[in-house]
């Protein structure tokens, strides 16, 4: 029997079949526009994210792109570039989607000429900044992140400092962007209030992540290295003085025995000449120094580092580990003084290179110096030696010598109790930002308009150092163009008194080269109170300058008590060349004990 020539012919497969009420061509079609909307959604994603497109109008071009060329991003060893997308657009697509959003408000500044002209552009400049920093805060910078790792980051390949702070910043929740503004575009940091910074720099809890072992086995491993290669350096340089010592003293035997000879010509058949005298040291005679193992110092040009400047997040970016962490000065300098102190004596340092506005051409950057600490049971006995550096007149100088009479000076401080900060900073606690030959201060004008201050200082001309709990208030930030200190703002003197009973003051001893010392403290100023005290300073044939100084180890008043157990924070500063004031070289804080090897320095019993 045949089929009917009227049954319907079947529909094609794409319309017969149905999934979710909908014919399979239906839902092949919307997949491809789909894809095919995907892929141009994609790709116009992706050409917004390209440089070219960024700086494509004129406002990128010539404000930010111009600043971005030839950064660290821009241009590295690596031969890989960053682009503005990587920076300021998120990898995963809700936070790209949303970054994207945000950015509509950017292009409507374009387009009503909000920051059309560099003048409105840098009125602008801050908040947009500062948006992105807010931004980069939230995500732990994960943008920077994509690119650099803590686990990649290795210390042999870093500065000491660097080290430091990676390690701190792993360990206390800081995140990148606490640290590295402006490394791209303009650093318009120390625009913003100090208060919000303070907020958005803090360390976040939720950022704390463990070290990684390899971090902790690049550190040991460079720290040996640097062991190592100090310690060569150390006997090079022994070795050097050693042998030089040597040829004076060879020199001063031939010497001797050629007067001795013409001597003994002289008074033949007479009666032989007297035995000259040995010459040895007046001070600390009674010590074995060759007996006594030495300390190394290195002493640092600080040009105008105030107290001020140093707590201070727009002008030192260690202030906030200093003032909020807890971190010592060494923590992050002790390996990298001769930088520092190369910088500031060459007219630079600081973040704007303000630390030096007068140069001494040729004056040293560091003085690599030797120390050695004794006591005997009643006396402390101290032995500083450094070589002598020559003459480099101080151009704002009549005559180039700031102190004619004194070729140098020697300081030491030790820190008494409850000073700010003082066993972080040490003798840094007493510098500050309105002393002689310093940014604030005063001038004759602000001398005579605080005539009470002036007279119960007993000062003239400058302000001497002095400690921050002797005054009522002041002035870290310098907010609003207000001077930084506060040397006029004395507190009642029966509280400073109350201070020194109390030991919050400064031990200070000072040896001149002449020999003559002096024994007193810091507090509200620099006194000298004739305490127990005795000094010597030689500069032998070879150019070594050697001071010596003692006192006891219980002084009198302004004086700390030393005592078996105790660690003691101090520091030491050189006025070589006739200089002066601020123009002289000093040590970061440093550790003092009788009789502990561990301590920076030993004060050993003989």
């Amino acid at each position: 029997m045949s089929k009917s020539d009227d049954q319907e012919p079947k529909a094609p497969i794409w319309r017969r079949y149905f999934i979710w009420g909908m014919p399979l061509a239906g839902i092949l079609g919307v997949f491809v526009a789909g894809i095919i909307f995907w892929g141009g959604f994609n790709t116009a994603m992706e050409a917004t994210n390209s440089k070219e497109f960024c700086v494509s109008c004129h406002e990128m071009e010539d404000f930010v792109y111009q600043e971005y060329k030839g950064t660290i991003h821009d241009v590295n060893r690596s031969g890989v570039g960053a682009v503005c997308s990587d920076c300021h657009v998120p990898k995963d697509w809700t936070h790209k989607i949303i970054r994207k959003i945000k950015a509509s408000r950017e292009v409507w500044g374009k387009i009503t000429g909000t920051i059309n002209t560099p003048e409105k552009f840098d009125a602008k400049r801050l908040h947009l900044a500062m948006n992105e920093w807010q931004r980069m805060k939230k995500t732990d910078s994960i943008e920077c992140r994509n690119c650099h790792d803590f686990e990649s980051m290795m210390p042999e390949f870093q500065k000491p400092r660097a080290r430091v702070q990676h390690l701190n910043a792993m360990k206390t929740g800081q995140t990148c962007i606490d640290c590295h503004k402006g490394i791209a575009h303009s650093n318009v940091r120390d625009r913003a209030d100090e208060e919000y910074l303070e907020a958005l720099e803090a360390p976040n809890p939720d950022f704390i992540r463990e070290v990684p072992a390899a971090y902790l086995e690049s550190l040991a491993r460079i720290e040996a290295i640097e062991a190592e290669e100090e310690a060569a350096k150390k006997a090079e340089t022994a070795a050097a003085k050693e042998k030089l010592k040597s040829a004076v003293a060879a020199a001063r035997a031939d010497e001797r025995a050629k007067v001795e000879a013409e001597l003994a010509a002289a008074n033949s058949g007479g009666d032989a000449a007297a035995e000259p005298a040995a010459s040895g040291d007046a001070v600390g005679a009674n010590v074995n120094w060759d007996g006594i193992d030495s300390a190394d110092l290195t002493l640092f040009y600080p040009g105008q580092a105030s107290f001020e400047w140093v707590q201070n997040g727009g002008t030192h970016g260690g202030a906030r580990p200093l003032t909020k962490g807890g971190d010592q000065c060494t923590t992050c300098h002790a390996k990298e003084l001769e930088t520092i102190g190369n910088k500031i004596v060459a007219g630079g340092g600081g973040k704007k290179d303000e630390l030096e506005p007068t140069p001494i051409p040729g004056k040293r950057g560091t003085i690599p110096a030797t120390l050695q600490a004794a006591h005997d049971g009643e006396n402390v006995y101290f032995r500083l030696q450094w070589e002598d550096a020559g003459h480099n007149p101080a151009p704002f100088v009549d005559g180039g010598k700031m102190d004619p009479d004194n070729q140098v000076k020697v300081g030491m401080m030790i820190t008494g109790t409850g000073i700010e900060m003082g066993e972080q900073v040490g003798c840094w606690a007493t510098c500050h930002a309105d002393n002689t030959y310093m940014p604030f201060a005063p001038d004759a004008a602000g001398l005579a308009e605080n005539g009470d201050a002036v007279a119960r200082l007993g000062v003239s001309d400058s302000i001497t150092k002095y400690l921050t709990e002797s005054r009522t208030k002041v002035e870290v930030k310098g907010r609003r163009g207000k001077a930084q200190g506060g040397w006029a703002n004395l507190k009642e003197q029966g509280e400073v008194d109350q201070l020194l009973a109390d030991g919050a003051f400064m031990d200070l001893m000072r040896v001149y080269a002449d020999g003559t010392s002096e024994n007193g403290y810091l507090l509200e100023s620099r006194t000298v109170n004739d305490g127990e005290m005795a000094g010597e300073a030689n500069l032998s044939v070879d150019g070594t300058w050697t001071v010596t100084f003692s006192r006891p180890l219980v002084g009198g008043e302004g004086d700390v008590a030393l005592e078996a157990g105790k660690t003691y924070t101090v520091g030491f500063a050189i006025h070589d060349d006739y200089s002066d004031a601020r123009f002289h070289h000093v040590t970061l804080n440093l550790g003092l004990a009788l009789d502990n090897a561990d301590a920076d320095i030993n004060v050993v019993g003989q």
